[in-house]
Order: C-alpha cells, then structure tokens, then sequence
C-alpha cells in the first residue's frame, strides 16, 4: 500500500524536508522520530516495509556483549523499547524479560567477566552467574556450562511485527511512506536531492538519509564514497512449542564460529534459534539460503547446550540478506562529502536491538543538526569502512 497523494502524476516531484531511502527498521523508525521533530519526510522502499534483513533476524533486544562506544546508542534504544506501546500503540512483542550470556571455558568466562565491569560506567548492570547458580535458576544447561552473565532489562521482541509498526506509526503521524517504489538514481544539484523510482515519480528533499540495508553501498558509491559491504545470509530456525519455561534471550558465547548459538521461547511456546556460520546470500539476486548443513549443526549445538532438546521437533527455516563491513561496525552519521546526505547501513547482523536508538539519532541529527551519541567510530570516512582491496594496500 502506498501513501502517495492519489492524484499526483508521474511529471510531479514530492517535496519533503527529508528523504529517507529504505524500509527497515533503521529507514521506519528515523521517519517516525522524524515526525516528532516536525519534519516532513518521505521514505522510499523497493518492496514491503520491514522484508529484508528487518524481518529475518533473531529478534534480540541486548545490550550486553557489544563493543563500549555501542552502548550509549543501545542504552537510548533500549530506552525507546521500554516506552513502544506508548509511542507506536502496539508492542512488537517485546517483553524484558533479560538476556543471558554463558560459555563452555574459563578463559572465556573471565572475559565475560571482564565485560561485566567494563559497561558498568555506562549504565549497565551484568551479573556474573556460576555454573550451580545457573544450574538452580534455569536448570537448563548441560553441565559443560561453566558460567555466564544476565542483564535483566535486555529482552526480545518480534522483528516480523516491528519495522510495519513503525512504518504505521509514522505514517499516522504524517509520514508519505511509499512502497514498491524502486530508486534508479539520486540526483544532487546542491541544494538537495532528486530520487527518480523506477514508475517515473521525482522525490527531492534537501537531505537524505540512506538506510538501503546490504544495498546501501551502491547508493553511496553515487557519491563518491565507496564502502565494503558484504551480504551474508544468518541461518535461522524455529522448533515446535514446547511447554513455556524460559524467559530470556540465551546466547552462547565462544571463540569457535561454529559454537556461537543462540535461542529464545515465545509465548507460543516455540524455541527461535540462530547462529554460528552464516550462508550465501546474494544482493544482485535479493536471495539469501539456508544451508542444511548449517541447520543441522545449529541442531547439534542446541542440543549439546541444553539437553532437554534432543528430540525436538524442527517446523521451519529461513534467512535473509545482511550487509557486513570489514570492521565489524556500521555506517552511521553524515556524509564525508556531500551536505545533507547521512547514512544508517552495514550493521552486520546486530541492527535489530539498536535500531530504535539509530532512528532517534539520526533524526535528532538531521532535524537539530547535532546529537549527543558519539558517532566517531561509524564514520563512512574512516579507513575501516573501505572497500577490501583499498584497506589491504593500506
């Protein structure tokens, strides 16, 4: 469905204080605080809102285990989870009902240990668990669990309802949130930009906002700021209901790529799991796979992390497409070269839970011209976000 004025015509261009380019979660929620600030704003999606990697994620709503300078955005997004139901009239199911990090060896018990003290200056409070306090609180774990940490007031939420709430919240706040509206071309004359889509409309603001997801980099490479991205598919699947018993998010923490796993119970009662090795996914083709052997190691995992699932019943699969950078942390903030463009992509794979912070970032930004979350380190400029060939000459 689109909001496009019923009578426009393809000759008409819309004009908006702010184009944003995207329908994720990072596109959805920076039109809504948009609109709190009292701009207008069209946002542009070649699909459905919330479709690609918005909707194919695990659904973590965590703070702990990133690096420190994420924190002071995951602590506002945190914030705007706390309060959804007031801003958007629905909840996207999210519940805060904590999330657990534990681990199969000392040595990576200690650095979790460490992290437990490293974020406590900005906010967060960890408690470190022993394997018998695990054992007596969850009962859960296989006895090659040695420890971990719980931050109470993470949770999870349902990435398939979120990005659409957002977009419908927006749009109810005036937002013009057009879909299947395919960017050809960005033009920029100086004093704005022009978005031609591929049905022949015209969309000029003076700023923009790209949030394109694994396909963010080709827009950026209109003007001259070529990044790395590269698409990678997560391997996600979900159990049969299981009798309700665990409320938080629980992720294994491990070195060994293969180990990473991770799982949450809904209401329903199913187990959503995920993690370790990601499969192909392919932005020319807007296809991401899920590999059967990597669902089949997620199985083996799970079970040898928690016992009680050996004879689980698997019901569905599925991924999607997420661009990664060669540093391991997004593109966020303003151009380095052209006034008034921004950028919010590249959040490889741990977007879901920070979303709502980037969006009221970045609409703080380009609405007051300033922000308090340090963005230094998503810099597009920086030389980590460059592409593979230019940082190995580096």
């Amino acid at each position: 469905m689109s909001s496009a004025h019923p009578h426009t015509t393809p000759s008409t261009t819309q004009e908006s204080d702010v184009l944003v380019l995207g329908g994720g979660l990072m596109g959805t929620t920076t039109a809504f605080f948009l609109r709190q600030h009292g701009k207008s704003v069209t946002l542009l999606e070649r699909e459905l809102v919330g479709r690609q990697a918005s909707g194919t994620n695990f659904g973590n709503v965590r703070r702990q285990g990133r690096e420190l300078h994420q924190l002071p955005l995951a602590n506002r997004a945190r914030a705007v989870w706390g309060r959804i139901k007031d801003l958007l009239g629905e909840d996207a199911e999210f519940v805060p009902y904590g999330h657990l990090r534990v681990c199969y060896t000392e040595k990576q018990a200690a650095i979790i240990e460490k992290h437990t003290h490293d974020v406590k200056p900005y906010g967060l409070r960890l408690e470190m668990q022993t394997a018998e306090q695990l054992r007596k609180r969850w009962g859960i774990f296989a006895p090659g669990v040695v420890a971990g940490s719980y931050s109470p007031e993470d949770g999870h939420a349902n990435p398939r309802l979120a990005g659409p709430a957002f977009a419908r919240a927006a749009r109810r706040a005036g937002a013009n949130i057009v879909e299947h509206a395919e960017v050809l071309k960005v033009e920029h004359d100086g004093h704005g930009f022009t978005a031609h889509t591929a049905d022949g409309r015209r969309y000029r603001a003076p700023q923009m906002l790209v949030a394109c997801g694994a396909w963010s980099n080709r827009m950026a490479e209109q003007f001259g700021e070529g990044v790395s991205l590269d698409p990678r598919g997560p391997q996600m699947g979900v159990t049969e209901p299981l009798p309700y018993a665990i409320g938080p998010s629980i992720g294994l923490s491990s070195p060994i790529e293969h180990e990473g796993l991770y799982f949450r119970q809904i209401s329903r009662g199913n187990i959503v799991f995920g993690g370790g090795l990601k499969g192909p996914a392919y932005a020319d083709h807007i296809r991401a796979y899920s590999k059967p052997d990597n669902i089949l190691r997620q199985l083996r995992e799970l079970r040898r992390f928690v016992p009680a699932f050996e004879h689980v019943q698997l019901i569905r699969v599925w991924s999607g497409i997420e661009g990664y950078t060669p540093d391991w942390q997004p593109i966020m903030g303003p151009s380095a070269k052209v006034p008034g463009l921004h950028y919010a992509f590249g959040f490889n794979g741990e977007g879901f839970a920070i979303s709502p912070g980037v969006g009221e970032t970045m609409a703080e930004l380009m609405a007051t011209g300033r922000t308090d979350i340090p963005l230094g380190p998503y810099f597009i400029g920086r030389p980590g976000a460059q592409r593979a060939e230019a940082a190995k000459a580096a």
